[in-house]
């Protein structure tokens, strides 16, 4: 069933983020939300969790989805390893091996074991990429999860988590046109 937004306003006080929007996120394919910053992608995102609520308009599709997602902020455990934060909410089934060929594909080999908080930056991001990827979802929300990393890597980031959502649905926020280009996304402007 596709994500569908009828009319969702927003506003924070006298801000008014997102005005009477309407938009379909199609199921089992790859969105991404563009716009500058500040523009409302990562509220939208918010009120498609669940975890603010639109001042007016409704979502609907959700219901009984299983919801993944990366945030602006990785919100990982910082004394746990790598390996051990994505195994932390993984999906039944997904053994230890898994873990980290799927760390290994987001160029994380040497790091598995570490504790996050000896991790940099893109270390982190990458790992709560991994996290998401291994839940147990039908809808993978990502905010920004290229941030901080270089071309290459961000490359071959894009193309591990295309190939682990086939079938599913994703809405992914970003800023670069690019990054919607590479995946084939269908694209929403705000």
């Amino acid at each position: 069933m596709d994500i569908i937004l009828d009319h969702i306003s927003k506003a924070y006080g006298e801000k008014q983020v997102l005005r009477a929007l309407s938009h379909s996120f199609p199921q089992g394919q790859i969105s991404c939300i563009l716009g500058a910053s500040g523009c409302g992608k990562t509220t939208l995102l918010r009120l498609i969790a669940g975890l603010e609520a639109p001042d007016s308009g409704a979502i609907t599709g959700l219901e009984g989805k299983k919801i993944s997602a990366v945030f602006q902020e990785d919100r990982l455990i910082e004394n746990l390893s790598a390996e051990k934060n994505v195994l932390l909410t993984a999906r039944r089934g997904f053994t230890r091996q898994d873990a980290r060929s799927l760390l290994d594909a987001l160029c994380l080999t040497d790091s598995t074991g570490k504790a996050v908080r000896n991790l940099s930056g893109g270390m982190k991001r990458r790992t709560a990429v991994a996290r998401a990827l291994a839940a147990d979802y039908d809808l993978l929300l990502l905010d920004e999860p290229l941030s901080g990393l270089d071309s290459d890597t961000r490359a071959s980031v894009m193309d591990v988590i295309a190939r682990s959502v086939q079938g599913r649905t994703v809405i992914w926020v970003t800023h670069d046109p690019d990054v919607a280009g590479h995946l084939g996304a269908v694209i929403l402007r705000l």
